[in-house]
């Protein structure tokens, strides 16, 4: 794993250029946007077909905003190129998640939301893929995490291995395990990880 010349930061508004050209690469024109999209599944998907400009417009105005929609880290190669990005969330922007029937109700996220993030979304561009940048990426989304106040951070990463990169937009199970991420639910091929945090970036 050589990561020489990679530098991982917390996106600002000087990434929006990079971030537009990144998610343009993966053909979907989600731009980061699904969970904040308050329409059904049909018009999501009928937006990203037809009117992928509105989500890459939405996505700029929020980082652009400092809003909380596009908090995260960018991962830049040494040619300055956007190559890499997590989202990182409070858990209370990310009610779409939480609602989904999946989790609904779990005990497992019957817990305060206060100082709760969630890892949102993991996406690296196809030709730095299995070279270490999602790692990096969470190690500093762990760190900036925890500088922000989050007493946790929780995961929903898919467990089954024999799927195209596209269906881990919330990034492989391993990349958490490693991480010191534990299970707090185990629903194949879903589960639900979670690490404790204390301040100044140190797991619990």
């Amino acid at each position: 794993m050589d990561l020489t010349g990679i530098q991982i930061d917390v996106a600002a508004a000087r990434h929006g250029q990079g971030l537009a050209q990144l998610f343009g690469t993966n053909g979907y024109g989600c731009y980061c946007r699904y969970w904040h999209f308050a329409g059904t599944a049909r018009e999501w998907l009928a937006r990203c077909a037809h009117e992928p400009e509105q989500n890459r417009a939405e996505m700029l105005s929020a980082l652009n905003g400092r809003g909380p929609e596009m908090h995260g880290m960018v991962a830049e190669n040494r040619e300055g190129e956007v190559i890499g990005w997590l989202k990182l969330a409070r858990a209370d922007q990310l009610t779409k998640l939480y609602d989904q029937r999946l989790y609904k109700g779990l005990a497992a996220l019957a817990r305060h939301p206060d100082a709760i993030w969630a890892v949102g979304c993991v996406f690296v561009r196809e030709d730095f893929r299995r070279q270490g940048v999602a790692r990096a990426l969470l190690k500093g989304a762990v760190g900036a995490a925890a500088s922000w106040g989050a007493r946790a951070l929780e995961a929903f990463p898919r467990s089954d291995t024999d799927v195209a990169d596209a269906a881990l937009m919330m990034g492989p199970l391993k990349l958490f395990t490693d991480a010191g991420f534990e299970v707090v639910h185990d629903f194949r091929p879903y589960p639900i990880l979670r690490l404790e945090l204390q301040a100044g970036g140190a797991t619990a």
